[in-house]
This record gives structure tokens, C-alpha cells and sequence, in this order.
């Protein structure tokens, strides 16, 4: 039993005219015919069937309607407490300043997990608060593994042993890890010898290795886990908005907040909405919200940075992760397979609260010595190998509600100002359901958001109508209805693309659309059953296989049809199709950067964007992959190295750059570089020439002076370059050179008629 406050019809099924009737007596509005709010268990595996209306829609609807309930912030807990909302049958609105998950929904280490070292603590020093937030993450991990199964799936992690008297002592902390998952536990841990360890892991140290113990968590696809809650809160009802910021909070005469005044992001207009309870869940920018509503306020947020390095997929098994559970300043370093590259990090530093976080060359270095501290002598790790690099800013919380505000909470809270502004705010990515469920709980509690308003028969007596009897039950079913919203409806609840997903639809898009086998394995993992709505817009590709899909890089299994159907799924910007939409600006921000300017055609069309505003696009793009992905400082790190290179080698080059500065300018431009392309290598592809234009463009401003080639050549040889298309450019000119040169044809005079 459900009802939605004033869209929605009253009950989970539909009650006729009779239904109808009750619910324009109940709420004063004509009711929202469509899909009832889901609530018995069941009906959770159905699909929401209200189509994704359009961002202007969303707009629309903020300018006009009413709400119950109003959230401020779009990352994890943000949209979990909109799906939450809605699907309680409250009229929910959430707006998100910039993007959804642009925050540190979407730089986190990607792990769906219960805290083992959390329950290590909690049973060591008999802490029962920290044994109930690792029981709670435990459950909340098994509904984000079964909710969303294309998105998310089980990971095993080694944590390598090499002294035998931790085997014991590790083993016994692993298995209370699976005793306090209990029926939720993902798989079995095991220990695992030193040789079926290196089996299973091969580029593992393993002089000192005496054993492992293999335990099992989840592991996402954390930015489009948090789109696929927004999306999915939209399907039930919720009206859902980025690039939407908060500029003022509205209070009615009594000081209780009433709403919020707004700003569109993207056309800078401004209008006020009206909201019976206002729920901040903006997490780093937790007190900024707290101050505009109180500016007196004590602030409770203590900001930490965590920096993670994305490498190579060579660098891990496919299927194998690893924990480095003393690290040497005593932090915990993870090192993941992920998307089929490797995730290393996290550092944990304190830092100021900033929109545009950027990671550091120290913290890439520290990153960079942990891993290379597990790794055998075999596997060198190179700072050139670092593809991208981000930084996130995790917002640890005091508690407001306890006397003691100097001890960070361990776990999330939740606080209510005196204006009634109700703050969730700590806690991590895995118990964002549970949070959610406490906020709004907290929502309809100050809100009274549950209590039936006047009703026409709330002052009928008996005998004074005939329809009593039938107002009376009206109230009963309505009261019923309201009093159920008080129960949270989202665990077990299927996510966005969850419905229709199986682990071998991926076939299916193989055989009915022609898709590469590769391609069509990313679309059914992002997008779940909606891949199919997706294959609908890939263009056909020309050739005999694949038919369809056209890469926009030939790296990367992402096809054109994404950013198209990313525009529909509320990309507004570039940056929001390369790191959210799709994931290229975390896996590789060089490939980002090469794939851009095709993202930015493909999206003007959708969008209607003119030249200058594909210009401005470009340009913010670029600047946020220099930045806040790691490009700049990975080039910082090159440049600041001495060249290493011996007397023969710097002879070698000179004379390879020589050959494709044919003019003798003393540097080489990108039309040297197109012309010695067109002369020389006729059969590359357009996009691999493309990819040499980018990386002199981007990397050199266009132009590439012989100093900056030294420089490149020297940091490939130290490592700090794992590749450069440049340079194997410049190596075969300089080997097509040699070959025309040894066989030129001599002359008869020159050879004196001899043989």
C-alpha cells in the first residue's frame, strides 16, 4: 500500500474512478495516472515504466510544482535519498550543483565493501558501535550486489602474508568477516599457499611470501551506480536536475525552512521553490549548506583527500585484487583490477574543501613505492605507466548531536537544525541506501510529512450524509497509506538496467545488432537491459564486422551511440560524457583528451551547440584533464627530469628529428608532422594520425622544439614515459630514411661499369 502526495493514485493498485475520486478528495490535486509506487517485495523486480523526461522537463517542473521534500546534492546519498523518497510516495525534488556523482561519488576506490579492518578494531577493543556499522555495510553490500548486478560484481582480494605468525591472526579476522556477513556473505575467504598465491598472482613479491588469505567484496562502477539511483528516483516520480544550485534557503514566518531559491547552472536563471522539508546531502560542502541556513553554525566537516593512480591492466590479474594492509606510513593501499586497467590508492591526507580537487606528484610517488614494495623485480614500476590520476575529498563528520564535536563520527549522521533542515552527512558509498533511509525517515518525522491533511469528511458526523460510511473508510485506506510511507521501500529494490540483465545478454546484442564482442560486453555491464536502447542509435560502421558501433577511440570499447544516449541520460556538458557518462577521463586522460573533440561534434549535435559553445566545451575539458585528472602533473613530472641519455643516443635523435624538420627550423610543427605522414605512412588510419596531431597539440601546444624531444626520449628512457606516438613516429622516419637511402640505385659512372 503506497500513495504518492499529490501525483500519484492512492494504493499500490488502481482503485477505477472510485480511486480517482478519493485522491482529488485527499489531496486537493488531480492525481498522476501512471505507474503506482512499488512496495511489496514482488513488485520490486518490476520496472518503473514513466519514461526519462527530458532535462527541460525536469526544469519545467521546478518552476512549477510543490514538493514535499527538497535534496540538495546529487552524489551517492543525494539520489539514494531521492529513490527513497519517491518510491515512499513522497513528492520529491533533488538538485545537484554541478553534476551527478561529480564529487567524490565518482573518485572513490570503486569497492563495495563492509570494512574488514573496521571489524578488526571493533573486535579487538569490544567496540559494539563499530561491529554494528560493519554489520550494517555487510547487508548493504549484498543489496548493492544483487540491485544492480551489471554494475557491480564480486572481487576477491589477496592480502599477502610473510610472517607465519600472521597467518593465524589473519585468518581468524577473515573468517569473523564472513560470520558477521553471515547469509549475505559474497564467497567463502580461503588461504591460499605461497605457490598457488604466485599462481594466482603472478607479479606478486614472493621471496619472504609464506601464504595469502583470499577473502571476497563487491566491487561498481561508482558514477554510473549513482546516475542509475537518479535515474531510476525519476522513473518512480522524483523530479531530478543537475547543474542546479542552491542560492539561498528559504524560511516562512515561524523560521522553519519552506524552500529553497535556485539557479540554473547552464542559462543563469533564478526562481524559488517551495518544499516542505529541505534535506542537505551535499557531503564535502556539508557546512556550506549548514551556514547558509545557520550562519553561526559550528562547522562538523573535516575534509581528507584521497588520491588513487590508474595503471596499466598488466599490472594486476583480471580478477584478483590486493590489500596492503600496512603501508609504510601506516595507511591502506588497495590495488585493483578494474575495467581492464588497474586502480592503485588510497592516500588519506587533510586538505581544504574545493569543487576541482587536483592529486599531487607526491601522492602519486607515495602510491607508486607502496606498489612497487608487493610487486617482484620483474614488474617495473614506471611513473610513465600512470594512465590517470584524481583526487577525491572524503567528508568526515563530528557528530552535532553529541556535546564531544572534536571526535570524528566513525559512521554517517543525521542532524536536524532548529529551522528543520535535515543534514545526512559521513559514512561511504556502500551504506549510502542505509543513509538515505535515516534522512528521510528524519524528513517525515520534523515535516509531519506522514499526517493526513482536512479532508471533506473530517468534519461529517453520522446521519449528516449519506456518504459517511464511504468518507470513512477513504480516511482509514489514506491514513493507512500515509503511515506506510514510513517505512523505507529501496532494499531489494532493482536499479536502473537491473531488470532484464543477465550475465549473457551480451550475446544477444552480438547477434540482433552486429555489435564487437568487446562492445557489446561494456554496453550490457553500463547500461544493464537499457544497452539495447543504446545499439538502437550506434551509426552503421562501413565495414563487413562489426556492422555497427563506431569507436570514438580504437582503444576504448565506447561507440558514438553513448553520447547520444548520454545526452538523454542528462549530460549537459563534456565533462560530464568523458568522466561520468563515460569513464575515459579515470581510465586514460590522454585517450580522453584524443577522443575529445569527436565527443564534443557528436554532442553539438544533440544539443544544438553552436561553434563558440563547442569552443567553450573543448576548453573546459581540457582544462579538467590537465587538472583534476592528472595530465598536467603527469607532464610536470617529465619536464622536471635531467636528460639521461648518453652522447650516442642524443646523436641518434638529433638526427631523427632532423629528418622530419626537413626545413631546419629547430623545432617541429604539426604540419611538419602531416605532411611526413601523408608522404611516408598513407596507409595509417585517420584516427591513429589524428592521435599524433593530439598529442603534439595537446601535450606541446602545437609545437615541438629539439630540447622537448630530448626531454621525451630521456623520460622514456627513465620510466617516467611509458609511451609516446611521436616518438615510434620519429623512429620509423628514421628507419624508412635508412632503407631509401641503401637503396638508392648507383649510377654506371658512379660505379666505374663494375658489378
Amino acid at each position: 500500500m503506497a500513495t504518492r502526495f499529490g501525483r500519484y493514485i492512492v494504493g499500490g493498485t488502481t482503485f477505477g474512478a472510485g480511486a480517482y475520486f478519493s485522491t482529488w478528495l485527499v489531496t486537493g490535486e488531480r492525481p498522476f495516472i501512471g505507474e503506482p509506487v512499488v512496495a511489496a517485495d514482488p513488485q520490486k523486480m518490476l520496472r518503473a515504466k514513466r519514461p526519462l523526461p527530458p532535462r527541460d522537463a525536469q526544469i519545467r517542473s521546478l518552476q512549477s510544482e510543490d514538493f514535499d521534500v527538497l535534496i540538495i546534492g546529487g552524489g551517492a546519498t543525494g539520489a539514494g535519498c531521492a529513490l527513497d523518497a519517491a518510491t515512499r510516495g513522497l513528492k520529491t525534488a533533488l538538485v545537484e550543483a554541478d553534476d551527478f556523482a561529480s564529487g567524490t561519488s565518482s573518485r572513490s576506490t570503486k569497492l563495495i565493501h563492509g570494512g574488514v579492518r573496521y571489524l578488526a578494531k571493533a573486535i579487538l577493543n569490544l567496540d559494539i558501535e563499530q561491529y554494528r556499522m560493519v554489520k550494517e555495510a555487510l547487508h548493504e553490500r549484498s543489496n548493492m550486489l544483487n540491485s544492480a548486478p551489471h554494475l557491480t560484481r564480486p572481487l576477491p582480494i589477496m592480502l599477502p602474508v610473510y610472517k607465519w605468525w600472521l597467518v593465524p591472526y589473519y585468518w581468524a579476522g577473515i573468517k569473523a568477516y564472513d560470520f558477521v556477513a553471515g547469509s549475505k556473505t559474497v564467497k567463502s575467504s580461503y588461504y591460499l599457499s605461497k605457490k598457488a598465491a604466485l599462481e594466482l598472482f603472478p607479479m606478486l613479491q614472493g621471496d619472504k611470501l609464506v601464504g595469502a588469505i583470499v577473502y571476497y567484496d563487491g566491487q561498481q562502477d561508482d558514477a554510473r551506480m549513482c546516475l542509475n539511483v537518479a535515474l531510476t528516483a525519476t522513473r518512480h516520480g522524483a523530479t531530478v536536475a543537475n547543474h542546479v544550485s542552491v542560492t539561498k534557503l528559504l524560511k516562512d514566518n515561524s523560521g522553519k525552512l519552506c524552500g529553497a531559491s535556485l539557479k540554473d547552472e547552464l542559462t543563469g536563471k533564478q526562481w524559488d521553490v517551495k518544499a516542505k522539508c529541505v534535506i542537505n546531502a551535499t557531503g564535502p560542502f556539508t557546512d556550506t549548506i549548514r551556514k547558509m541556513d545557520e550562519p553561526t553554525t559550528r562547522e562538523i566537516c573535516s575534509p581528507s583527500s584521497g588520491t588513487h593512480i590508474v595503471l596499466p591492466g598488466y599490472y594486476s590479474p583480471d580478477q584478483m585484487g590486493l590489500l596492503d594492509p600496512e603501508t609504510s606510513d601506516g595507511r591502506v593501499i588497495f590495488f585493483l583490477p578494474w575495467q581492464k586497467q588497474t586502480i592503485a590508492g588510497t592516500t588519506d591526507l587533510p586538505c581544504k574543501v574545493t569543487h576541482h580537487p587536483k592529486p599531487t606528484e607526491d601522492e602519486i610517488l607515495f602510491i607508486l613505492t607502496e606498489v612497487k614494495n608487493y610487486l617482484n623485480p620483474d614488474v617495473e614500476v614506471r611513473r610513465g605507466d600512470v594512465l590517470s590520476a584524481w583526487s577525491g575529498i572524503r567528508p568526515l563528520v563530528s557528530d552535532p548531536n553529541k556535546e564531544d564535536t572534536q571526535s570524528l563520527a566513525r559512521n554517517h549522521i543525521v542532524h536536524v537544525s532548529d529551522s528543520n533542515l535535515v543534514t545526512i552527512a559521513g559514512g561511504k558509498w556502500t551504506t549510502y541506501r542505509a543513509m538515505a533511509a535515516e534522512a528521510v525517515d528524519a524528513a517525515i518525522e520534523v515535516a509531519n510529512l506522514w499526517k493526513t491533511p482536512d479532508a471533506p469528511w473530517s468534519q461529517a458526523q453520522p446521519g449528516s450524509t449519506g456518504n459517511f460510511h464511504l468518507y470513512q473508510q477513504l480516511e482509514e485506506i489514506t491514513t493507512t497509506c500515509r503511515l506506510d510511507c514510513m517505512e523505507s521501500k529501496t532494499d531489494g529494490l532493482l536499479i536502473e538496467g537491473a531488470h532484464g540483465w543477465t550475465p549473457t545478454m551480451y550475446i544477444r546484442l552480438v547477434q540482433d545488432f552486429g555489435l564487437e564482442c568487446e562492445v557489446a560486453q561494456h554496453l550490457a555491464n553500463a547500461y544493464g537491459d537499457r544497452a539495447f536502447a543504446v545499439a538502437k542509435l550506434a551509426s552503421l560502421t562501413g565495414k563487413r564486422w562489426p556492422i555497427i558501433g563506431k569507436k570514438i577511440h580504437p582503444e576504448f570499447p565506447y561507440i558514438d551511440a553513448e553520447i547520444r544516449y548520454g545526452v538523454r541520460e542528462y549530460a549537459m556538458t563534456a565533462v560530464d560524457m568523458i568522466a561520468r557518462r563515460l569513464r575515459l577521463a579515470f581510465l586514460n586522460v590522454q585517450a580522453a583528451a584524443e577522443a575529445l573533440p569527436g565527443i564534443v561534434d557528436i554532442m553539438a549535435e544533440e544539443l544544438n551547440w553552436n561553434e563558440a559553445e563547442k569552443k567553450k566545451q573543448l576548453e573546459k575539458a581540457s582544462e579538467f584533464l590537465k587538472n583534476e585528472m592528472g595530465q598536467l602533473v603527469n607532464r610536470a613530472s617529465k619536464d622536471k627530469l635531467p636528460i639521461n641519455l648518453t652522447k650516442e643516443e642524443i646523436q641518434l635523435y638529433i638526427k631523427r628529428f632532423q629528418i622530419i624538420d626537413k626545413d631546419h627550423k629547430g623545432y617541429v610543427s604539426i604540419n611538419d608532422i602531416r605532411r611526413g605522414l601523408k608522404k611516408t605512412y598513407l596507409s595509417l588510419p585517420e584516427d591513429q594520425i589524428a592521435n599524433f596531431m593530439e598529442e603534439i597539440s595537446s601535450e606541446y601546444g602545437g609545437v615541438l622544439q629539439l630540447a622537448d624531444f630530448l626531454q621525451m626520449m630521456s623520460a622514456i628512457k627513465s620510466g617516467h614515459v611509458a609511451y609516446s606516438r611521436f616518438a615510434r613516429m620519429a623512429e620509423m622516419e628514421h628507419e624508412k630514411h635508412e632503407k631509401d637511402s641503401l637503396t638508392k640505385k648507383i649510377t654506371v659512372e658512379r660505379s666505374g661499369g663494375g658489378l
